[in-house]
């Protein structure tokens, strides 16, 4: 069982996904606390993502491994998640051309990011800091996708049990062709999502 948080130190941590042949596919995931939904590696496999992103309260760590035999993935704790997984608090993610080298967006994946629908102060000056254009958040199990102070900001909602009457998605986040596409996929029936 998970345990809440009880360092206040902060971990960062850096990765990089490369972009093959101008194409790029992420599934963006949250809030899974231990039990995703059962047709969530379905959809997800179905995607085909080059990486999974988890934006934390995953609940068990045997999660995160379901998710990397489908794609390499990449999480953050979440304030339901212990200090002892190894996992960072947040994390950099420089997407980068695999021809050039060239680092085309930068993503920032923290758990707790907003306030209503925007981006709360210090993180938004983290995100900036690390030169990020893009914000992935969970927590709130209520997906989004806005701007604010410049930055793109999605909540890919959840994939875990459902919270009131709140949909079971996640995001997808595509590169093709030099354009960025975000969107919801819902996960019951594997149709977008739109509110």
């Amino acid at each position: 069982m998970a345990r809440a948080r009880k360092s206040s130190r902060l971990v960062s941590r850096k990765a990089e996904i490369a972009v093959r042949q101008g194409r790029l596919r992420l599934a963006l995931v949250a809030d899974t606390h231990g039990a995703p939904h059962e047709k969530t590696a379905e959809r997800l496999r179905a995607l085909a993502p080059t990486a999974i992103l988890h934006a934390g309260d995953i609940g068990a760590l045997t999660v995160l491994d379901d998710l990397a035999r489908i794609a390499p993935t990449h999480a953050v704790r979440g304030n339901i998640d212990g200090t002892d997984d190894g996992l960072p608090d947040e994390m950099t993610i420089d997407v980068k051309d695999e021809a050039t080298g060239e680092t085309l967006f930068t993503i920032f994946l923290v758990h707790i990011a907003v306030y209503g629908p925007k981006l709360r102060a210090e993180i938004a000056r983290r995100a900036q800091v690390a030169g990020a254009q893009i914000v992935v958040c969970g927590h709130s199990h209520v997906p989004f996708i806005g701007h604010d102070r410049g930055i793109t900001v999605m909540n890919p909602g959840s994939i875990g049990p459902k919270r009131f009457a709140l949909p079971i998605v996640f995001g997808v986040m595509e590169l093709r062709d030099g354009k960025l596409a975000l969107e919801h996929v819902d996960v019951e029936t594997g149709a977008r999502w739109l509110p």
